[in-house]
């Protein structure tokens, strides 16, 4: 690759606020006259999914938001190096989606400045963010400059694939930073770090990964990790060890409220790309619940499915891991080939059952929420809520909910989602589910199979 260290980018700049008050900022906007908050109301269209309305809150007030430079319909656009384009059409991207149109100008802008990005599952926030990382580095430096943190181990893998295949032309150098992935006393030196919170934090305290090069800082479904005891404490830790200058990227499907109020803080001056909450469930996922009369007859109710679940391939998402295991064994004693993961599992073991499901070998898998988030395979048609999501105050969870449901229906194709209710306690979490969302849940007979079939297999055409 030649001149690799000077890729080109956009070279339109934002100047810099003082104020981190995004709130602030919004409404002096809303009485400019020309408004930098902007909605694009899009119909599903025959070669791509139903994308909604997306807003953009610009940081900058003074910004002009007519620029041709705040939205982009070609990748060609983004004055990327012809190597890294190479990449990104060879993984079949024709042309951005919605959100990218949106967010790679923003992103790719220099000076650099934070984001906050929001958007429904499969509408490329991935290929956003990792385009980013391949542009800001500089490949002749060998130091860690680009570090994106997932709040699992499966879905640091998935996100290196994409890093692996979208620059693949480029002669930039990508590593894991998550759980025996380095021998011991290996020191990081790849330009482009993958990694988990709790692993990232201890190479950092051991001095073998150092952040002084450090130009982008990524979090993907950050909600997630900037909400969960733990997971948030070392994310703020490593952020705090970021060199002051560094790009803070946040992207996730969902946002509460709570969390929204502290990323703003976590990432001030940001530019914000986001979709209202009840424009947040996927049109192409038919939900649907069965009342089942007893736990036990949960397990009968899900063997009965069991051909459905292998039409394409299903996800059982449960509450425990001990549940996970159990019903993978009755199932299998049956003769239904399913395999369990969760977040206690051998890691050899963990990417094996992930590697062989992604393969489409498996075609049945049960897990707890390790995999709620992120996880794209497009051959999953059927999400199975074996259990309604609660939080850890259990109370209905309708975050969880849309990124459980969201592992079908990827990138605009169908896919069915089935909730299991078995009392008043579990109807009354999944109503509350569906009222926050604003979402129609419909009800599937579990004592007439030959309609519940109908009805189910042709949701999943």
């Amino acid at each position: 690759m030649t001149d690799s260290a000077s890729i080109p980018r956009n070279k339109f700049s934002i100047s810099l606020d003082d104020s981190d008050d995004v709130d602030s900022i919004t409404n002096q906007i809303s009485g400019l006259g020309t408004s930098n908050k902007q909605e694009d109301t899009v119909t599903r269209t025959d070669d791509g999914p139903v994308e909604h309305e997306v807003e953009v809150r610009l940081a900058d007030i003074q910004a002009d938001p007519n620029s041709p430079l705040f939205s982009v319909k070609s990748f060609d656009q983004l004055g990327l190096h012809e190597n890294l384009l190479k990449g990104v059409y060879e993984m079949k991207f024709t042309k951005p989606s919605k959100i990218q149109e949106r967010a790679l100008p923003l992103l790719l802008a220099n000076p650099a400045r934070n984001m906050i990005g929001q958007s429904q599952s499969g509408t490329g926030k991935t290929a956003a963010f990792v385009l980013t990382m391949l542009s800001r580095v500089d490949y002749d430096i060998n130091e860690p400059q680009a570090l994106c943190l997932a709040p699992s181990r499966e879905l640091a893998r998935q996100i290196m694939e994409v890093v692996q295949q979208m620059g693949k032309y480029t002669p930039m150098k990508a590593e894991y930073a998550i759980k025996d992935a380095l021998k011991k006393g290996e020191k990081v030196t790849a330009q482009i770090i993958i990694g988990t919170p709790g692993t990232v934090s201890d190479l950092i305290r051991k001095r073998a990964l150092t952040l002084k090069h450090m130009k982008l800082f990524v979090l993907d479904e950050a909600d997630n990790m900037l909400d969960q005891q733990g997971l948030a404490d070392q994310t703020l830790r490593i952020k705090n060890w970021m060199p002051k200058e560094c790009q803070i990227v946040l992207f996730s499907a969902t946002f509460p409220d709570v969390v929204r109020e502290f990323t703003k803080r976590f990432a001030p001056d940001s530019n914000e790309i986001r979709l209202k909450a009840t424009e947040l469930t996927v049109e192409g996922i038919k939900q649907f619940y069965m009342d089942c009369k007893s736990v036990p007859h949960k397990f009968e109710v899900l063997s009965e499915l069991y051909s459905l679940m292998t039409v394409g391939q299903s996800i059982i998402f449960v509450r425990r891991r001990d549940t996970a295991e159990r019903i993978a064994g009755k199932l299998n004693s049956d003769g239904h080939a399913v395999v369990f993961l969760h977040g206690t599992m051998d890691t050899t073991e963990r990417d094996r059952v992930m590697d062989q499901f992604r393969r489409g070998e498996i075609k049945v898998l049960i897990t707890t929420n390790v995999i709620a988030r992120g996880i794209d395979i497009q051959q999953v048609n059927l999400v199975i809520n074996y259990d309604i999501p609660l939080t850890g105050d259990r109370v209905p969870d309708p975050e969880t909910y849309l990124h459980r449901i969201g592992r079908t229906g990827r990138f605009g194709r169908t896919g069915a989602s089935i909730n299991f209710v078995h009392d008043d306690q579990s109807y009354e979490q999944m109503e509350a589910i569906q009222n926050a969302l604003g979402c129609d849940i419909i009800k599937v007979p579990t004592d007439d199979w030959e309609v519940a079939h109908k009805i189910l297999k042709k949701a999943l055409k």
